[in-house]
């Protein structure tokens, strides 16, 4: 199994979801990759629910605390929170939220990127994130969908000390995002196939054994297809809807990756 017990800084370390209803994503996600779901007991929490795969805390679910749909975030590992945040807002960006302590599992702060995608820091106290990583049902990859390129990556290499490598093959365009020359996550530029009123977004991607297969069964679930399943160099992959409408990714990878 691919455990992680510690994550550098500028690495994407977890994900949660906001949801109108915890209970219904619960039991969504637990029929689709297996999830058992484990409750915060402080009431202070407010619900917060820990996602577990073989013991093991793979993402989180909580309440929804902000207007639109609900919707998947993704948090990047950092030294120092208030210091991020500075930086985020020296770089053009807004914060949402500001660092604040969350008990003695770290401190968190939230800001939107100048094109409008949000996404949140976390730096580690007792919680250092995800302890499973890159293996069926859990996360595998974190992607940026931007309306200019150029723009995130000066955005994000302020922020976080991110390069974006681009490439191009055929008819695809694609930025990896690097840390000292590892791949940390992705980026893609939002085309016409974006209505005009979906706003720039990460979007994170979980591991799944057989893609078409795990369509099928979130479709069983309650939940849609927005692309259905397609092949590319990295493997197969779709992205999909839950039972409240959170967007999410799952990608059957190629044996050779």
């Amino acid at each position: 199994m691919a455990e992680r017990s510690d994550y550098s800084p500028g690495t994407p370390s977890w994900v949660d979801l906001q949801s109108p209803d915890i209970d219904a994503s619960t039991s969504f996600y637990g029929g689709l990759f297996g999830w058992t779901a484990d409750p915060m007991p402080d009431p202070e929490a407010g619900g917060y629910t820990m996602f577990r795969l073989a013991g093991k805390q793979v993402a989180g679910v909580g309440p929804q605390m902000s207007p639109g749909p609900p919707a998947w975030g993704t948090y990047v590992s950092v030294a120092d929170a208030v210091d991020t945040a500075a930086k985020a807002r020296a770089a053009g960006g807004t914060v949402l939220m500001e660092p604040m302590a969350v008990f003695d599992a770290g401190h968190m702060a939230v800001f939107a990127d100048p094109q409008g995608a949000v996404v949140a820091v976390w730096q580690p106290g007792t919680n250092r994130g995800a302890e499973l990583v890159n293996e069926t049902g859990t996360l595998s990859w974190n992607e940026l969908a931007t309306r200019d390129i150029e723009g995130a990556k000066a955005f994000y290499g302020q922020v976080f000390g991110w390069s974006g490598e681009t490439h191009t093959t055929g008819p695809m365009v694609y930025t990896e995002w690097k840390l000292d020359g590892r791949s940390v996550g992705g980026m893609l530029e939002m085309g016409p196939q974006y209505p005009p009123q979906v706003p720039p977004h990460w979007l994170v991607y979980f591991a799944v054994d057989d893609c078409d297969a795990t369509v099928a069964k979130a479709q069983e679930l309650g939940g849609s297809v927005t692309m259905p399943p397609m092949d590319i160099p990295q493997g197969r992959f779709s992205v999909l809807g839950d039972a409240q409408g959170a967007m999410f990714a799952v990608i059957q990878m190629s044996a050779a990756t």
